[in-house]
């Protein structure tokens, strides 16, 4: 049986520094990646940085940087966010690394050729810098892209292609009969559709002048650059010593990658069609989840709807960020926040909720209960619905079950009252005493991969009898 789990990311593009979306994407999966550990699996977690592309190397020369200087403070702003969101990344990957990505990189195209999957030709068409990527005129509305809310560029230059339309069939295939499973449904459901308009040829480099050098040159022709997409996916196995040392390969393929919908027909069209073409093996499961909405809207500096996320932890804290995300949002949707939203949420149920609940339960253990009381409790039992939860990555409903918990257990102090019931029937109060305390330890065991901090420090608190500093303090 293989007790490996690989876990990724979206590299992220570092032509801005990060936001909520960021945030998001990598609580959600490290949550997935912590609870895969607590079952034992030998789990291997990736994120990294995708530092080629013209959208990089405009930002750069807007603001006058150079393009390496450039992408290394950026990309240090992303590794500060995962290490400040206690994100439990086992490798960060560059796609500017030399020495790791670029023989992968180079050792794929080397297979596509291999295969027939690459040929020149010349393109005129559509290019959205905002996406990176190719579009068509279906692809638009009102002749701006979707996403990016602008018009594209028009493109005329000679490039390799990768035969993208001759794998179509078979992604289709894969993906109907669960070998490629997409979640959720509904996104599944987008991509047939795609394949079903039908799927063309697409560029797979780009003119070196055009990109200003910064890029992976085509092996054998230094006048073009690998089109960034081409380069970027490449790094869920140059992540792997693909090319290089292939010993971490055994991790292959990826159990889930975990990625935003805006960048689903990459990696659910073009990354299946690259490895099949190279007789690599396809990723199990691919999680696209929406974007982080304020009342409704994308956030803008426009619209001053911008939340900052290394602000959002300095005022509230990592654990009470991770809360938000992976409760009062769903990883299947947009989701909605708003500095209202948020601290409502944070006083209702981390202050007043889990934080209450704690502080009361280990106020009344640690003066009623002597430690051979408190080791009298009952093992940790598996929840049945948790686990069916988790197993489908239905973080907030896992997370709505632990809230569930905490609101049965308050209303069973308010019910039994046990520091009154101790004055006359002290038995029947410790019996109780130690059933709350055995139910805190449970909540805090399915808190490990939302809220790890917290988790680990009623955990503690129980260990040693004491009641904890406050974990979460009201804020006005």
């Amino acid at each position: 049986m293989n007790n490996k789990f690989y876990i990724t990311t979206a590299i992220d593009y570092v032509n801005a520094p990060p936001h909520l979306g960021h945030a998001m994407e990598k609580i959600q999966a490290d949550a997935i990646a912590r609870y895969q550990r607590l079952l034992g699996k030998d789990v291997y977690f990736l994120s990294g940085a995708d530092e080629h592309g013209i959208k990089i190397a405009r930002a750069a020369k807007e603001q006058n940087k150079d393009i390496k200087k450039f992408t290394e403070e950026n990309t240090e702003k992303f590794k500060k966010l995962l290490k400040d969101l206690d994100i439990s990344i086992d490798d960060f990957i560059r796609t500017s690394d030399q020495k790791r990505h670029w023989p992968g990189a180079r050792k794929l195209w080397g297979k596509l050729v291999e295969a027939g999957g690459i040929y020149k030709s010349k393109y005129k068409g559509y290019y959205c810098v905002g996406c990176e990527g190719y579009v068509t005129e279906k692809d638009l509305i009102d002749a701006k892209c979707p996403y990016h809310l602008k018009e594209p560029e028009i493109i005329d230059e000679e490039n390799y292609f990768f035969r993208l339309s001759k794998y179509a069939k078979e992604i289709e295939s894969r993906i109907k009969n669960q070998e490629l499973r997409i979640i959720p449904e509904t996104r599944k459901n987008e991509v047939l559709e795609m394949i079903e308009a039908g799927i063309e040829d697409i560029s797979f480099s780009r003119p070196t002048e055009k990109l200003e050098g910064w890029g992976i040159p085509v092996p054998g022709d230094e006048k073009q650059l690998m089109y960034v997409w081409c380069d970027a996916l490449v790094n869920y196995i140059s992540s792997l010593g693909y090319g290089i040392d292939e010993k971490k390969m055994d991790f292959w393929p990826a159990d889930l990658h975990v990625i935003g919908k805006d960048i689903l027909r990459f990696h659910t069209i073009i990354w299946p069609a690259m490895l099949l073409s190279a007789k690599l093996a396809l990723p199990k499961t691919i999680l696209a989840h929406g974007f982080v909405l304020s009342e409704g809207k994308r956030m803008s500096k426009t619209l001053g709807n911008v939340i900052d996320p290394f602000d959002l932890i300095t005022e509230y804290g990592t654990d009470a960020v991770r809360y938000y995300f992976l409760r009062e949002m769903t990883p299947f949707e947009d989701g909605d926040i708003t500095l209202e939203k948020f601290k409502e949420a944070y006083n209702a149920n981390l202050a007043n909720g889990l934080g209450n609940l704690t502080s009361r339960v280990m106020k009344m253990s640690e003066q009623y209960l002597k430690n051979e009381d408190y080791k009298k409790l009952a093992p940790y039992k598996n929840e049945v619905f948790y686990s069916g939860f988790m197993e489908n990555f239905e973080l907030n409903k896992a997370m709505d079950l632990i809230w569930q918990k905490i609101s049965e257990m308050d209303l069973k102090i308010q019910k039994t009252q046990p520091f009154k019931l101790i004055k006359t029937d002290e038995k029947k109060a410790k019996e109780i005493l130690r059933e709350l305390v055995s139910g805190l330890q449970q909540i805090a065991t399915m808190l490990k991969p939302f809220l790890p901090s917290t988790s680990e420090k009623i955990l503690k608190a129980i260990e040693v009898n004491k009641m904890p500093e406050p974990l979460f303090l009201r804020v006005a």
